[in-house]
């Protein structure tokens, strides 16, 4: 996995406080000439082009399938009944809105690391450490909700054993996801190799499961084995909650930004990655939007809610019996699971980079001489990820992720526009934004208007984050400069 810091870095050692360590601010030298076969990176070795078209689809719709089907379903329905399904589909449009532009820069940085990249070197020092700790803390917020969601997948499986007993007299969701959480940050501190073995095997065995019921769901639900829909409202809850629901479940489209921080290993980038990005928003959308209308027609949109996050289990066994249960428990396991597992790898690469950047003490790019990984960092993921396990309110969790990527979403749009106006000379995207400006203008606002109808505690906690990074930024780095096409703010 790219820490978006690839030029020069030695393993072992701790970048130099001088400043010598920091990466170079101009992106014509930070990135190095691309090419469909190879990305010359500044040290002038080449890094070979090996992920195809169905590689990056992979990446995109591997990081992306899980919380939307098996963690959302009853949240969702129990806030907007059946119209979930136009929540879902929103998401994927703003998604789609921002998946050009990311593209765009992509190709334009190929080496970059993703967005806090994009916009440091854009827009400024300052915007890139609010976007850089705001994704760090993004997906620690995204971790702890993907674990809380394996902590009840867990206690459905004990449920399904008949220890129904331990179920009730023990703080289960709390200590599961804690030692869970525990478990997968050891994992990635021990090489990120054994967490990429981890999450390949885990998105075969769920892509499997996953056609077969929803494929036999969506037969069923239209009739064809003789089943009866349970008859409802489309939106029973009104126009508002489809808004509302959206900025809830756009946690599950988090991943789709994922196959940025690749580019410059994705072979002939200015057709294969706009299409990763575009093609596995659109795949894994297509799957929300089936999923919440296959559940809402077997149980309704109330009682769905009142199976609460595990409630896409009594959907499968509804259609499947006890074998479908079992499955998509398990499956439910495997996807929270490699939610998790990617989202606090990327957290700890965010911070990496932010170090490497020297926005935050370079101590904290500290590489374990053995391992090869940034234990330092890792360790300031998973830390607060087991606290806020430990809280354990799944909707809070999600929003609050939702918040700062969204926010981060918005301002890759303003760096894409930003740069396009100013047009500096090492700016040559090998892929243009069709409709320019009207998509990333559409892409900022959806994105920042969605934040609007969040709940008031995750707003309020976003901004405090938000706000934290600047002072952080003013307080700590404000001399950094990291060359873009303005004075830093």
């Amino acid at each position: 996995m790219s820490d978006g810091n690839d030029g020069g870095s030695v393993l072992g050692a701790d970048p130099p406080d001088d400043g010598a360590g920091v990466a170079d601010a101009d992106p014509a030298v930070d990135v190095g000439a691309a090419a469909d076969e190879v990305t010359v990176l500044e040290s002038g070795t080449e890094l070979e082009r090996t992920i195809d078209l169905r590689g990056g689809l992979a990446i995109g719709i591997g990081t992306m399938v899980g919380a939307g089907i098996f963690v959302f379903p009853g949240l969702a329905a129990g806030q907007a009944g059946p119209a979930a399904s136009l929540s879902f589909a929103l998401g994927a449009v703003i998604a789609l809105l921002v998946a050009l532009p990311t593209s765009e820069l992509a190709t334009a940085m190929p080496k970059s690391g993703g967005a806090y990249y994009f916009i440091s070197r854009g827009m400024g020092s300052a915007f890139g450490a609010v976007v850089g700790i705001g994704l760090w803390l993004g997906l620690v917020f995204a971790s702890a909700f993907y674990l809380v969601g394996f902590a009840q997948y867990a206690i459905a499986v004990l449920a399904e054993l008949g220890a129904a007993s331990m179920v009730t007299d023990l703080p289960l969701v709390a200590a599961l996801g804690v030692g869970f959480g525990l478990v997968l940050t050891a994992l990635s501190m021990f090489g990120t190799e054994n967490a990429t073995k981890l999450q390949n095997g885990i998105v075969s065995l769920l892509l499997g499961i996953l056609l077969v019921f929803l494929v036999y769901g969506s037969l069923d639900t239209l009739g064809l084995f003789g089943r009866q829909t349970v008859p409802e409202e489309f939106m029973p809850y009104g126009t508002l909650s489809i808004f509302t629901t959206a900025a809830l479940v756009f946690t599950s489209y988090l991943g789709f930004a994922q196959v940025a921080t690749v580019a410059g290993e994705i072979t002939k980038p200015g057709r294969n990655l706009p299409l990763a990005m575009v093609g596995s928003v659109i795949v894994v959308g297509a799957l929300y939007v089936v999923t919440i209308l296959v559940s809402t027609g077997a149980f309704g949109s109330a009682r769905l809610a009142a199976f609460g996050e595990t409630a896409i289990v009594e959907v499968a066994r509804s259609y499947l019996g006890f074998p479908g249960a079992v499955a998509i428990l398990v499956a439910g396991l495997f996807a929270t699971v490699s939610s998790a597992n990617a989202s606090i790898l990327s957290s700890s690469r965010a911070l990496y980079a932010l170090s490497r950047d020297a926005l935050v003490p370079p101590q904290l790019a500290r590489i374990n001489l053995r391992y090869g990984t940034p234990h330092v960092a890792l360790a300031l993921v998973g830390g607060p990820t087991v606290v806020l396990v430990a809280v354990g309110r799944t909707e809070v969790l999600a929003e609050v992720a939702s918040f700062l990527h969204l926010v981060t979403y918005g301002l890759i749009c303003v760096a894409l526009i930003v740069l396009r106006r100013s047009n500096p000379a090492w700016y040559d995207p090998s892929f243009r934004v069709p409709g320019y400006p009207a998509v990333p203008v559409l892409g900022g606002l959806a994105s920042f208007s969605l934040v609007a109808f969040m709940q008031p505690l995750s707003q309020a906690i976003g901004a405090v984050v938000a706000v934290a990074a600047l002072v952080w930024y003013f307080v700590y780095a404000r001399d950094v400069r990291l060359k873009g096409v303005s004075s830093d703010a």
